[in-house]
This record gives structure tokens, C-alpha cells and sequence, in this order.
């Protein structure tokens, strides 16, 4: 169903804003940010489509969810679809949107996510021990930007030990699903019948994990059906696109001697992290928007149901085109904006801010063993599928 809705978007967008030269946006879509911040997409099917590309604007239809509607069913009846919701944060709409965030918020602050801290690096730690055992050239997809998300997403839920390795597959596969490969078809379902066996599990015996402590706290407040999807979607949310800033950013570090040589100043780390999120951008653009009413955005005029699609990857850029770490700390919208910001960002920049020192900190010499890098051609989330290198 998701690769379904992401081939719908893709096909509509006539691919140009999800193409990559490398790590920075296509000239095409470049072009386009400079001409102007509100562009009318020239679709069929008699569906009206802006791509928005302008920060403030983008600001503005991220955080208005009275003006524009996430709604899922609205979705499935623009693309003809009938499958039932995924479920999760990204297809909701307030009140359900705000009553759903407000069981995972308390989860995700940096007090109660701290305790996750020793097991991350002791996951990254396991990882540099893998790469430096495998013969090279290593490809540090497989070896490092994959399991790190996937075993901290793991501790978050509360997987037991025993499901680790199914985890990890079903994680896998997903990722396989974004990424286009095609080789991921009931990917969807399956993680979510695991999902859903696993909150059954929680019901019986509640864990210290996410889901454990959701149910304790909320009881049958909260269905079985809404905490498999909330669980899905931390799995979908926090996998593929740490796993991907993992593997980006790394080949800008080895690219970049000075950025690199940064990371053994500890206090240099977090800018350099923040700077690698607006410049990456790798979730390219937000899940489309409905207008439910009439409004102006920008110097566009925007009809009720419209479709409109933000542009992470352009607006971050507005303010500044060039990766530089130096440069003043400034907000980004690399995790989204508004009510629908990634609830999980926090958890992202604890992971990046353990395994990007700690990878150039064991392997001072690392470097690419491929001058191009196979990276995803027309991808939502970009990333790469494999990132050989040299230690």
C-alpha cells in the first residue's frame, strides 16, 4: 500500500523533485526554489498539485493542519485506493493526531530516551568491531547505517531478544520497500500482523519498552490496532531515514577533511550533526496536503482539495545552499515542522551524534572505494543502497 502511495506521489510529481545530483538537489529542482516559492504542478487526471519550495511557506502548510488535512482517507479516495489505513501519526488528523502523539510524546523526551544512551553506543561499538573483522572493501550500509536504527529501535519498543533477528529482517525489508527496489511486496503487512502480535504479547505482560509502557499507562484507551500502527510507524519513521543520514553523512565526512577532523572536538559535534541534517534533507519532501479550504500561500492562490506537496530538501536550502558547519546554528526542517514533526528527532541525533565520531574516531583513514556511490535515483527518502569503502 505505502509503495503504492509513493509511486502515486513520484508519478505526480513527474519525479524532478525527488532526483539527486549525489547529495544535493537536482539543478532542475534548484531552479525552481530560486524562481519562486509556490509552483503549480501540471498534472492529469484533473488534480490540482503545488509544490511548495520556499521556507516560510513551507513553515506555513506544516504547522496550519486547520487549512490542510493529512487525512489518509482523503488520500486513498484522490488515488482510488480502498486498503485499509496504515495508521500511525503521518495519516492523521487532529483530534485523532493529537491524542495518538500525546501517548508517544513522553516516551521520546530527552530524560526518558537518555536511558537508551549506553545501549546505542555499545550497538555502534559492535558495529566498528564488525567492519574492522570483514575483509574490505566494507560496505557500510549493511555493516553500519542498517543495524544501528534497527537494533535502537528494537530497545525503544521492547522487542524481545529472541525476535531480534525477524526484527531486523522485517526492518530490512521495509527499508527495501522505500527504497524502490521491488523486491519488498507484503512487506507492509507483514510488519504490521508482527506489529500487532507483539502488542498482544505486551497486553498479557507489559515490558519496560514503548508499547509496554503505553499500555500500562493508557490501558484500553488505546486499541490494539492503534499501537501496532503507532509501533509501525516509529519502525518506518526512525529506520530507513537514520539509516540513510547515517550512510549520507558519511560520505560527506570522507569527502570533507575538515569535517571530518571536527568530529574528535566533541563540541563541535552537535552543529556539525545539525548542519549534515538541513544539508542531507534526507526525507525529500512531507506527506502530501489537502486543502480544505481556499487560501493563499505565498503569491499562489490555493483551491479547496488541492493537493500540496512540501519540498524539505529546497526549503532547507533558502537560507543557505553550501554544506558549512562553522556557520551559526539555525533551525531546519530536516524532521518536518508544526504538529506533524517527526516526534522521533531527538532519538535520531542521539544515534548521529554516538556512530559519526565514533566511526572517524576508530577508522582515521577510511575511505571511498567507489568514486560514484549507488545512490537512489527517485526515492522520498534518499539515501544510498550501497556505500563501499576502505578502513
Amino acid at each position: 500500500m505505502i509503495k503504492k502511495i509513493r509511486t502515486w506521489v513520484i508519478g505526480k510529481l513527474a519525479l524532478f523533485p525527488l532526483k539527486r545530483d549525489g547529495v544535493e538537489p537536482s539543478a532542475e529542482l534548484e531552479r525552481m526554489r530560486q524562481s519562486g516559492a509556490v509552483h503549480r504542478l501540471r498534472i492529469s487526471f484533473g488534480v490540482r498539485m503545488w509544490l511548495i519550495t520556499g521556507r516560510s511557506e513551507a513553515e506555513t502548510v506544516l504547522s496550519d493542519t486547520k487549512a490542510f488535512s493529512n487525512d489518509y482517507a482523503r488520500l486513498a479516495a484522490t488515488i482510488g485506493h480502498i486498503e485499509p489505513s496504515p495508521g500511525g501519526l503521518g495519516f492523521a488528523d487532529p483530534p485523532d493526531h493529537t491524542r495518538l502523539r500525546k501517548l508517544l510524546t513522553p516516551e521520546f523526551t530527552m530524560r526518558r530516551l537518555s536511558r537508551l544512551m549506553p545501549r546505542i553506543n555499545e550497538i555502534v561499538t559492535q558495529r566498528l568491531d564488525a567492519i574492522e573483522a570483514t575483509p574490505g572493501p566494507v560496505d557500510l550500509v549493511k555493516e553500519f547505517a542498517l543495524p544501528i536504527p534497527s537494533l535502537t529501535i528494537c530497545e525503544l519498543l521492547g522487542v524481545p531478544y529472541e525476535d531480534r533477528d525477524r526484527f531486523q529482517k522485517l526492518a530490512v525489508a521495509r527499508f527495501d520497500l522505500f527504497a524502490g527496489a521491488g523486491q519488498a511486496l507484503g512487506a507492509l503487512s507483514e510488519s504490521l500482523i508482527y506489529m500487532q502480535e507483539i502488542v498482544e504479547r505486551e497486553r498479557r505482560s507489559p515490558g519496560d519498552g514503548l508499547i509496554g509502557t503505553i499500555i500500562r499507562t493508557h490501558g484500553r484507551d488505546v486499541s490494539d490496532e492503534e499501537l501496532a500502527g503507532l509501533a509501525d510507524g516509529v519502525l518506518t519513521g526512525g529506520f530507513d531515514t537514520t539509516a540513510s543520514m547515517l550512510a549520507l553523512g558519511a560520505i560527506v565526512l570522507l569527502r570533507d577533511d575538515r569535517a571530518r577532523a571536527s568530529m574528535h572536538d566533541d563540541a563541535a559535534v552537535g552543529p556539525l550533526v545539525e548542519e549534515l541534517l538541513r544539508h542531507l534533507s534526507v526525507v525529500q519532501v512531507a506527506f502530501p496536503r489537502f486543502a480544505r479550504h481556499a487560501i493563499r500561500i505565498g503569491d499562489q492562490q490555493i483551491e479547496e482539495g488541492d493537493v500540496v506537496v512540501v519540498s524539505l530538501s529546497a526549503a532547507n536550502r533558502s537560507a543557505a545552499t553550501d554544506f558549512d558547519y562553522t556557520r551559526p546554528a539555525d533551525t531546519h526542517l530536516a524532521f518536518g515542522y508544526g504538529a506533524h514533526r517527526c516526534v522521533g528527532a531527538e532519538l535520531a541525533r542521539m544515534e548521529l551524534r554516538a556512530a559519526y565520531p565514533a566511526l572517524v574516531r576508530r577508522f582515521p583513514t577510511m575511505r571511498l572505494a567507489e568514486d560514484h556511490p549507488a545512490f537512489r535515483t527517485t526515492s522520498i527518502v534518499h539515501g544510498v543502497d550501497r556505500l563501499l569503502v576502505h578502513t
